[in-house]
């Protein structure tokens, strides 16, 4: 998606382009991994919010030439509704662009109107791998896509990268969060493989990009670090 190539994409080389410092803030080992998981669980519980790029059904009861079926959602997270024009889908769920849309056609045109709202086809969901991986960038993943997946995507590692040092970076409830996973005791079967949300940013560290953390901490500005700190 052009939103994450344009903005993830910037933050994450701008990340990369530090020196010094270890990430001491972010949590690692059994605290990352208990973190992960509530975000994990948060996004499985939240209710799924429309994207740019998602195809909707717009169904209006017993008005037919109002319902919408199969329309897609515009780059600016728009959608077209007859009387009403151009109406905001992205970032909400299918229940509350329902509710809105059954407000404005109720208050000027129709008595008490039934409205539903069917996300039909989801946009191609994605991630970025970055940091030292031998080919970085944003690649399309599947519900189920661990952490060596996505790093599979980007052709794996290079020779110096710091299989200890790999930091998932995910957005839970409007906060940008972290934490460092070790890749190596992953491979090993000495931990578990995490799951990848869409939209996350894997940054893969080596001993000259430390400030990578940190910059990206300052960069984006982000309120959380998985857990507060």
């Amino acid at each position: 998606m052009t939103r994450l190539c344009s903005a993830s994409l910037a933050l994450v080389l701008l990340a990369v382009s530090g020196c010094a410092t270890k990430p001491s803030k972010l949590p690692r080992g059994v605290e990352a991994y208990s973190v992960i998981r509530a975000s994990d669980q948060a996004a499985t519980i939240e209710e799924y919010k429309i994207v740019p790029g998602d195809i909707v059904s717009v169904i209006v009861f017993q008005e037919p030439d109002l319902s919408l079926k199969d329309i897609p959602v515009d780059a600016t997270g728009n959608i077209a509704v007859p009387l009403i024009g151009r109406i905001q889908a992205s970032g909400r769920t299918s229940f509350e662009l329902s509710d809105d849309i059954a407000k404005r056609l109720g208050r000027d045109y129709l008595v008490a109107p039934r409205v539903s709202v069917y996300v039909t086809t989801r946009s191609e969901r994605q991630v970025v791998v970055e940091g030292s991986v031998t080919t970085p960038g944003v690649f399309p993943i599947r519900p189920e896509t661990t952490l060596l997946e996505a790093m599979a995507l980007a052709k794996g590692p290079t020779q110096i990268a710091k299989l200890n040092e790999v930091i998932i970076f995910r957005t839970v409830e409007g906060q940008r969060m972290g934490a460092v996973f070790d890749v190596a005791a992953i491979r090993r079967g000495d931990a578990v493989n995490p799951r990848i949300l869409p939209d996350d940013i894997v940054v893969v560290g080596y001993s000259g990009v430390r400030q990578a953390y940190r910059d990206f901490l300052q960069a984006a500005p982000l309120l959380g670090v998985f857990t507060r700190f």
